[in-house]
C-alpha cells in the first residue's frame, strides 16, 4: 500500500508517518535489535539507516514473507493499522504503552511559525584582473580548477552501465571523457523510451546574489537537460535540495529570497518542483587560529535535479564534435551579449568573487531556446551540443574538442579587447555542431525566437586550436596541451586513490590516443521474429546470489537471442524449489556476491562447493554434453573458483583465478576487445572481431599461479577474448587493459568450448544505445 524510508527520528518518525492519519498499534519488542538491553526509548528513537517501513494488506503477509525469504532480506512485522487515529507503542514485557498519542496532534496542522528575517548585504568588490592578462594565461588557471577540469577520477571508479538500461552516462566521445551534460536511462530493453535527468548548481554565485543563484540553477539544469529529446518542457519536474546555514544572521532572509525567486522562475517556465530535501543547519563551531571557537558556515546552495520522460533514448546529443571540416559550430547567447564575471571560475582562480553575477533575467527566453533546440534534435540536425557554464564559452568549446579529439577554428563576435569577459563569462548559452548545409536554417530558427545565434566556426582535423574574437586571434594552441592541463588536477587526485603507476600510464598515453577501431566481420541482425515467438525454446537459468546485480540485462539478452530465461536465485536451489536438470544453459551473473567480503565470488563458490547436494547438481550439469555455461564478471570469477575453466582437475592452489586490479581500485570502462579463435561455442563465428564492451569490476586480473597452465591456455586457444589498444593490438597497458591481466586476457573457456567465463559485460551492450560510443 505504501513504503517510506527510515531516516531522522528512526522508528518513532517513519512508523508514525506511514500510518497517518489511520493510526496503528506497534509492538516494540517485535522490532529486531542486536542488543536486548536496549531501552524502549532507544529502540523507538534510534536513527539507524538502510531500513524501510511498508504498509501491507494483511492477506499479503505470507506472500511478502516468502519473497523476503527468497531474497534473503530480513523482515519484521511490527504492528497493525487500527483506524483510531492514534499511535500506540506497546511493550509486551510489562504491558505498558510508553507512547499513546493522537496522530493529529503530532503530525496534523501545526500552528504557523513566524520568522522575523533581516537581509545582511554582503560587501562586494569589483573584479580586479591583471591588466595584461592573456587568454592563454587565464585559460591555464581556469582549466586546472577542480570544478572546471576533468572528473575522470570520479567517473571511472563507479559502475556506469549496471542494469543495461544506461543510455547516456557521464563520459562521451571516442576517448570517453567526462563531459556529458545529461543522464538518460532506458525504460526497458525492449524499446527506446526512457527518462532523462540533469543537474544545476551555482553555489559560488550565491555568495553574491542568492536570487540570481536560484534562477541560474534552473537555467543550468535545463541547458544540460536540453540535449536529450523530451516529451515536453511542461513535463519536466525537479527535485530541489537546499543546503543553508539558515539560522545565522542574514542567511534566513537570503534563503527566503532564493526560494521565492525559484518559485517565480519555475512558474514562468511552466515546470515544477515535486520533491527534495533540505539541510538548514550548515554551520558549526570550530577552534579558530586564536584558539577561540568561531562559527564556520557552508555557503548557501541549491541543487536542482530536473527529470522528464524521454521518447527516444537513441537521439541523445553528446558534446564530442563529430564533423570535421563538414560541420559548423553555432553559439546561442541567452544573455544577449552580457558578459558578467561575478562568481565565475575566472574570478575564483584569482581569489576573488566580483560583484555582478550572471542571472536568468528572462525565463521565457530560456523556454524558447529549449524548444528550438529540441526541434533541431528531433530533426537529427544536431551532431554535438554543450552548455556554457563553469569556465565560460572557451571551456565549452574546448571540452567539445577534447571529447571529439580534434582541433577548432573559432571566431566569436565582439571586440578583441573584451576577449576575457567574452570567453570566460558564465552566462547561460548553448553551443552546438550542425551539418554545414543546415547551419543557416538553424541560426534563423533561433533568431526568429529572439535569441542571438552566431555561426562561430568549425571543428578541424588535427589538434590545432585557433580562437579569434572579432576576427583577431586571441589563442593559438595544441588541443592536446590544453587537454593535458584540463586533466592535470584530476590526475593528481587520481594518484591519491589508485596505483600511481597506472595513473601515470594513463596520463602519459592520453596525448597519443586515437579513436578505437572496431571491426565486425559478420552482418549483424536481430533475432528472427519466428524464433522469438516459438513455444519451445532452450531454457537457460539466470543464476544469481545475494549481491548480484546483472540478472535482468542478462535475461533480456538471452530472451532476445531466442532463449527462455528463468530467474533462479541460489536460495531456490538450496531450498529445492528448482533444480538444474531441465536447463540447457546457465548464466552466472555479475555483481558483488556477499559484498565480496571474502574476495570476489568466494562466498558464492563456497555455497556451491561445500553443500554436497548442490555441488553434485552443478557437477552433473557441467558434465552433461548438451549444456553450456556463461559466467560474466562475478560469474566469471565463480566459474574459475569452481574449476570449470580453463579445465577441470587443476589443484586449488594452482587454479587460475581473478584477483584485485593492478590499479588497486574498482574500474568501470568502455573497453575494446578482440575475439580470437577458440573452442568456445558462444564465440563461434565471431573470430577476428574487435568490439567495444563495458567492464565494471574491482577484481578482474587473471592470475595464473602455475606458468605451465598459462602456456597451455594460450597454446590451446582457451583465452578467447583479449584487451586491445586503439589500433587493435593486444595489450597490458592501462587503461586499455583496466585490470592488468597478463597478455590482455579478458576471458577463459574450457577445451570443449561449453564453458565461457568473461570479465567484461557483453550483456550490457547488446543494444546499440547501450554502447558508450
Amino acid at each position: 500500500v505504501s513504503i517510506h524510508d527510515q531516516g531522522a527520528g528512526g522508528n518513532c518518525n517513519v512508523l508514525k508517518e506511514i500510518v497517518e492519519p489511520a493510526g496503528a498499534r506497534i509492538e516494540v519488542r517485535d522490532i529486531p535489535v542486536g542488543d536486548e538491553s536496549l531501552s524502549v526509548l532507544e529502540i523507538w528513537g534510534a536513527e539507524y539507516q538502510e531500513n524501510d517501513a511498508l504498509l501491507l494488506r494483511a492477506e499479503h503477509e505470507d506472500l511478502f514473507r516468502s519473497l523476503a525469504d527468497r531474497e534473503k532480506v530480513p523482515v519484521a512485522f511490527v504492528g497493525r493499522v487500527t483506524g483510531d487515529g492514534r499511535i500506540v507503542l506497546h511493550d509486551e514485557t510489562d504491558g505498558s504503552t510508553p507512547v499513546n498519542l493522537d496522530l493529529d496532534a503530532v503530525l496534523g496542522d501545526m500552528p504557523q511559525k513566524r520568522f522575523e528575517l533581516a537581509r545582511v548585504d554582503p560587501q562586494l568588490l569589483p573584479l580586479d584582473l591583471p591588466a595584461d592578462l592573456s587568454v592563454a594565461d587565464a585559460l591555464d588557471r581556469v582549466l586546472r580548477l577542480l570544478s572546471v577540469g576533468s572528473k575522470r577520477f570520479l567517473t571511472t571508479k563507479v559502475d556506469r552501465c549496471v542494469t543495461g538500461l544506461v543510455a547516456r552516462q557521464p563520459t562521451a566521445g571516442p576517448l570517453q571523457l567526462t563531459v556529458a551534460d545529461v543522464a538518460v536511462i532506458g525504460q526497458s530493453h525492449f524499446g527506446v523510451t526512457g527518462g532523462a535527468t540533469a543537474i544545476g548548481e551555482q553555489p559560488i554565485k550565491g555568495l553574491l546574489d542568492p536570487v540570481a543563484m536560484a534562477r541560474m540553477c534552473v537555467g543550468e539544469a535545463l541547458t544540460n537537460l536540453v540535449w536529450a529529446p523530451v516529451s515536453a518542457l511542461e513535463d519536466v519536474k525537479c527535485s530541489g535540495n537546499w543546503m543553508w546555514a539558515a539560522k545565522l544572521p542574514g542567511e534566513g532572509a537570503a534563503l527566503a529570497m532564493a526560494a521565492n525567486s525559484l518559485a517565480a522562475c519555475l512558474l514562468q517556465l511552466g515546470i515544477a518542483i515535486d520533491g527534495g530535501k533540505d539541510s538548514l543547519s550548515m554551520a558549526a563551531l570550530a577552534p579558530g587560529e586564536d584558539g577561540e571557537d568561531e562559527t564556520v558556515k557552508a555557503p548557501g546552495s541549491l541543487v536542482v535535479s530536473a527529470y522528464v520522460t524521454c521518447p527516444d533514448v537513441t537521439k541523445v546529443v553528446t558534446p564530442d564534435l563529430e564533423h570535421r571540416e563538414s560541420g559548423r559550430i553555432l553559439y546561442a547567447d541567452l544573455a544577449h551579449g552580457l558578459t558578467r564575471l561575478g562568481g565565475s571560475s575566472l574570478a575564483h582562480v584569482f581569489g576573488q568573487l566580483g560583484d555582478d553575477p550572471p542571472d536568468l533575467g528572462d525565463p521565457s527566453q530560456l523556454k524558447r531556446a529549449f524548444e528550438v533546440t529540441q526541434r533541431l534534435i528531433r530533426e537529427d540536425q544536431v551532431a554535438a551540443g554543450h552548455d556554457r557554464s563553469d569556465g565560460g564559452l572557451i571551456t565549452t568549446l574546448l571540452e567539445m574538442a577534447f571529447a571529439g579529439n580534434c582541433g577548432l577554428e573559432i571566431d566569436v563576435p565582439g571586440d578583441a579587447s573584451d576577449a576575457i569577459p567574452i570567453l570566460f563569462n558564465e552566462e547561460l548559452g548553448l553551443v552546438m555542431e550542425v551539418p554545414a548545409h543546415r547551419a543557416e536554417r538553424a541560426v534563423n530558427m533561433f533568431q526568429a525566437a529572439n535569441i542571438p545565434c552566431h555561426d562561430i566556426g568549425r571543428a578541424v582535423s588535427g589538434a590545432e586550436i585557433r580562437v579569434a574574437v572579432g576576427g583577431q586571434t586571441v589563442l593559438e594552441a595544441d588541443m592536446r596541451d590544453l587537454r593535458d592541463t584540463w586533466e592535470a588536477t584530476g590526475f593528481q587526485l587520481d594518484a591519491l586513490q589508485a596505483n600511481p603507476a597506472c595513473v601515470v600510464q594513463e596520463r602519459d598515453g592520453l596525448r597519443e590516443r586515437v579513436a578505437p577501431v572496431y571491426d565486425v566481420p559478420w552482418e549483424m541482425a536481430p533475432t528472427a521474429p519466428e524464433i522469438l515467438v516459438r513455444a519451445a525454446k532452450p531454457k537457460i537459468a539466470i543464476v544469481r546470489e545475494e549481491g548480484s546485480n546483472s540478472d535482468r540485462e542478462m535475461a533480456s539478452a538471452f530472451f532476445l537471442s531466442g532463449f527462455e530465461p528463468w530467474d533462479v536465485a541460489m536460495s531456490d536451489l538450496l531450498a529445492g524449489r528448482i533444480c538444474l536438470e531441465g536447463f540447457h544453459g546457465i548464466a552466472f551473473v555479475g555483481g558483488f556476491s556477499y559484498a565480496d567480503v571474502l574476495d570476489s565470488a568466494k562466498g558464492w563458490a563456497g555455497v556451491i562447493r561445500f553443500h554436497p547436494e548442490l555441488a553434485e547438481q552443478f557437477d552433473v550439469f557441467a558434465a552433461r554434453p548438451d549444456t553450456f555455461t556463461l559466467g560474466v564478471c562475478n560469474g566469471c570469477q565463480l566459474e574459475a573458483l569452481l574449476g570449470w575453466v580453463p579445465w577441470r582437475g587443476i589443484e586449488d592452489r594452482l587454479q587460475p583465478r581473478f584477483i584485485h586490479n593492478a590499479s588497486d581500485r574498482f574500474e568501470c570502462r568502455y573497453t575494446t576487445v578482440r575475439i580470437l579463435e577458440s573452442p568456445s561455442v558462444m564465440l563461434r563465428g565471431m573470430e577476428g572481431a574487435t568490439l567495444g564492451v563495458w567492464l565494471a569490476h574491482g577484481e578482474g586480473r587473471a592470475f595464473f599461479p602455475d606458468e605451465e597452465v598459462l602456456r597451455r591456455v594460450e597454446a590451446e586457444g582457451l583465452a578467447p577474448v583479449r584487451f586491445v589498444d586503439d589500433v587493435g593490438d593486444v595489450t597490458e597497458r592501462y587503461p586499455f587493459n583496466p585490470n592488468g591481466s597478463a597478455n590482455g586476457i579478458a576471458a577463459l573457456c574450457s577445451p570443449d568450448g561449453r564453458h565461457l567465463a568473461i570479465m567484461p559485460h557483453p550483456e550490457r551492450g547488446f543494444l546499440s544505445w547501450q554502447c558508450a560510443w
